[in-house]
Parts: structure tokens; sequence; C-alpha cells
């Protein structure tokens, strides 16, 4: 399967009040993903608190995976940072540390304009010679990709997908239409927002960039599998399943749950980094009840 298509799945990245990084538990949850079946490990995504990390430590959770997973399935880096030119140099890190791809999200402290996002895509696509996705995250980044500028960086070359929000209005369909007409046939458009999944690759969206799939990856792999196949009531059986999990995602903020998630199971027990809290005790239950809901064991 092409590198952004399918089920791309997201893990924590376990570290302790620090920041260095649990490379034996980190190598716990991606053998557990490739052992699974997911078509890609999206290493470092705003799941993986790439943003809270040092580049040191941003090293040794590549070469972790690289170790763990290398060759096995592919591994796609988050490499955002607050300048170009240390983004670069991750970049470059990655690659040399055999990372099949890119993910980039434009992080600042002072609001960029369209020009500045575009020079620096454009950076570090050429300094990383991998293939790079766009990562159009404005919830987190408060930066919202235009469809002009999108299309303009596809032409940009190593630059071959997008991972998008989930559309305002819920019509996948449209969106879809609109970027690929303005863009490469060959350019990949996925999905963030683990509970649209479903809806987006029914609608015809090339991949799930998916959080949950970082440590429940067969079932998430399950819902993929459904949407792909155009199994609209398996989709809908499965999605019900999911509903208690991502009512927690939209209340807490998927990142608190995802470690609330990993403790429940026993494959790691790590907080969050500060400023950012553990979920709440009170919300604990309720994250053992979605689980015991989608019949998930550690």
């Amino acid at each position: 399967m092409p590198l952004f298509h399918g089920l791309s799945a997201f893990p924590i990245t376990p570290a302790d009040a620090s920041g260095s990084v649990d490379t034996a538990a980190l190598a716990r949850l991606l053998n557990r993903i490739q052992m699974a079946g997911a078509d890609a490990i999206g290493l470092l995504g705003s799941t993986g608190g790439y943003a809270f990390l040092s580049q040191t430590e941003r090293q040794r959770a590549v070469s972790t995976a690289m170790s763990t997973v290398g060759g096995k399935i592919p591994v796609i880096v988050g490499v955002g940072a607050l300048r170009t030119d240390e983004a670069q140099a991750l970049a470059r890190d990655a690659r040399m540390a055999g990372a099949d791809g890119l993910l980039l999200a434009p992080m600042s402290y002072t609001p960029l304009f369209e020009d500045e996002v575009y020079e620096h895509f454009a950076a570090v696509a050429d300094a990383g010679e991998l293939p790079l996705c766009i990562y159009n995250n404005p919830s987190t980044t408060k930066f919202t990709f235009s469809r002009p500028l999108i299309a303009r960086l596809a032409k940009v070359a190593n630059i071959q997908a997008v991972k998008m929000p989930l559309p305002a209005d819920g019509d996948f369909g449209a969106e879809l239409t609109a970027v690929r007409g303005e863009t490469p046939a060959n350019f990949a458009i996925g999905y963030s927002g683990d509970w649209g999944a479903g809806s987006a690759i029914l609608a015809g969206a090339d991949a799930w960039y998916s959080v949950v799939g970082g440590l429940l990856p067969a079932e998430a792999l399950a819902l993929t599998r459904a949407a792909h196949a155009g199994d609209i009531a398996e989709v809908e059986r499965l999605d019900r399943l999911f509903q208690p999990l991502f009512s927690l995602f939209k209340e807490f903020g998927s990142f608190r749950v995802m470690y609330a998630i990993a403790a429940a199971l026993d494959l790691c027990r790590y907080d969050p980094p500060r400023p950012t809290m553990p979920l709440p005790e009170a919300a604990v239950s309720r994250v053992q009840r979605a689980l015991d809901h989608l019949s998930v064991r550690s």
C-alpha cells in the first residue's frame, strides 16, 4: 500500500517528567501496532507529544522505532519545530535513521502568513529528501491551510500528502473533490479526528491518521478495512462501539485520554508532559467502561 494510505496509527511517546523517553515502553507500543497489521506508524505526531521533547529525545524515539519495527511497517516521523533550521535538522535526523516519511505542522509563536508557511515547508521538504505530509491541524497550530496553499505546496518536490481536520460542514465528498481538483493525481488526502474516520474513508479519503489506533490498532484497523470495503453497516456498528471513547476525546482532549488508556491496558504508566494534566480521576472509570464497550484487553 502507498505510504500515505490506509491506517496510520499514532502512539503516545512514553516519557518521564524530565522528558526522557522510555524506549522499552515505546517499543512495546510500536510492536503492538505492527503486529495488528496497521498500514503505517505516525511517530512523534501531536499524540506523540513531539513539541514537548528535545531534539535528542526525538532522535532516541526515532532510533527506537527503526530498530524495533523498521522494515516491517512504514514509519512516518513528525518533524515540526518553531524554527525552520530546527525542523530541517529533525528531518535530516529522521532520514538518516531510516524513516520512510515525514509529517510537518507549522508550529509558531507568531502567527504566520501563507508565504512564510510555504517557504518553511519547501525548506524542510528539501532538507528531508523523504515523502512529506502536510499536517493541517488548526486546533493546535492556529494556522489553517487554504486550498490554494495546499495546491501550491503539492507541487513542491517530496510533498505528497495532506492530513486534514474534519470539515466543519461534514461534507467530506465535496472537500475531497475540491482538493483533488487542484492537486496532482497521486497527492494523498487523509483525515484526523477519529470520530469522523469512517465517514471520511467511505467518502473516498486515502488515509485515517488515527489517535486511537496508536493504542487500539486492531480495533481501528477493523473500522478502516470496513470503510475501505464500503461496508456501511459494519462501519456504523464499529463506530457505535467507539462512541464512548470518542466522547471522552471530545470532552477532555484525546491526548489526556490516551495516557489513561495506556495505563488501563497496563501498556505503560506515565502522565502527559506538563503543563498538561492527567485525566481527572472521576473520568478514569469512564475510560475503562469505554474499553469494555469495545471489548478491548491488554
